[in-house]
């Protein structure tokens, strides 16, 4: 008998990465999820406030994306690694949508050209935590979305991790700076060059609904209609609608491309919206043998 997987999901207790989990126990794998408040608060990630069935399989560990001494133990004898962490909007943004800071002051800073991320994370000594180069240690896109994903591929890549997945994005929005998307390629770009011998793959998923999450339905249905006018319009106008103008898809779709992906050793490099679904038909059928 083969010896099950071993996948390690940091994020693995938010909205998508707690399905990539379910998706891997489904295929019988070992489970460790990784994040600093360990196991979810189930009523934000599903519809009930109890774990379901499958999450007694997981191994549900705390540990700071920041700090790799904490989790790089963790890493050890695992198949595949994923980075399923991310900031949509950094804390001025935030504060701006909560009326804690001055609108003017807050967007200014949200829309900078440029932020500090951490110092760099591939000269980074041994067990040397990420630190934000920001006067504030705010968590930038560049901290969050880009340093701690390379100082992730870069610790399973000591351990001689297979595969590593990074969960990027389609695209960015008009509502979102640019540096959300360009951190992401960013990080995309970085760890396909640094770890040539780790197969990386990078997920870029549209905007992810489910019904366990409600504001997300009617979301994803505006996004849908902007998907349709994108292709009505012949695609014109997506540079500027970014991932508002990809058909979105549900959270449990792209949770099984994802491992798929990892299962299907020919997947490397970026994934866009078709291919996802694709991988997720590709689970399925395997899953009706």
């Amino acid at each position: 008998m083969a010896t099950a997987k071993k996948i390690v999901v940091c994020g693995g207790n938010g909205f998508l990465g707690s399905r990539i989990c379910k998706s891997a126990v489904a295929r019988g794998w070992d489970v460790t999820s990784i994040s600093r408040s360990g196991e979810p608060a189930w009523q934000s990630v599903t519809a009930s406030s109890t774990p379901p069935a499958w999450a007694h399989k997981v191994t549900w560990e705390r540990a700071d994306i920041l700090k790799p001494s904490t989790y790089s133990p963790l890493l050890k004898n695992a198949d595949f690694v994923v980075h399923s962490m991310g900031i949509l909007l950094e804390a001025d943004y935030k504060g701006v949508i909560s009326g804690r800071e001055s609108p003017i002051a807050g967007l200014q800073r949200a829309f900078s050209p440029t932020k500090g991320g951490s110092q760099n994370p591939l000269t980074r000594k041994a067990n040397e935590d990420l630190r934000s180069q920001e006067k504030d240690g705010q968590l930038t896109y560049e901290l969050i979305n880009r340093d701690s994903a390379i100082t992730l591929a870069q610790e399973a890549n000591k351990e001689k991790v297979s595969a590593f997945i990074y969960i990027s994005a389609a695209g960015g929005a008009p509502v979102l700076p640019g540096r959300y998307i360009r951190t992401k390629r960013e990080a995309e770009s970085t760890i396909s060059s640094q770890f040539p011998t780790m197969r990386g793959v990078f997920i870029r998923p549209p905007f992810l609904y489910d019904s366990s999450r409600t504001i997300t339905v009617p979301l994803a249905a505006m996004t849908g209609l902007g998907a349709v006018f994108n292709s009505v319009t012949g695609g014109i106008f997506g540079g500027i609608m970014g991932a508002a103008g990809v058909k979105p898809l549900k959270a449990d779709l792209v949770a099984d491309a994802v491992v798929e992906a990892l299962s299907d050793q020919t997947v490397k490099g970026p994934v866009e919206a078709k291919e996802i679904e694709q991988l997720a038909e590709q689970a399925w059928r395997k899953s009706m043998l």
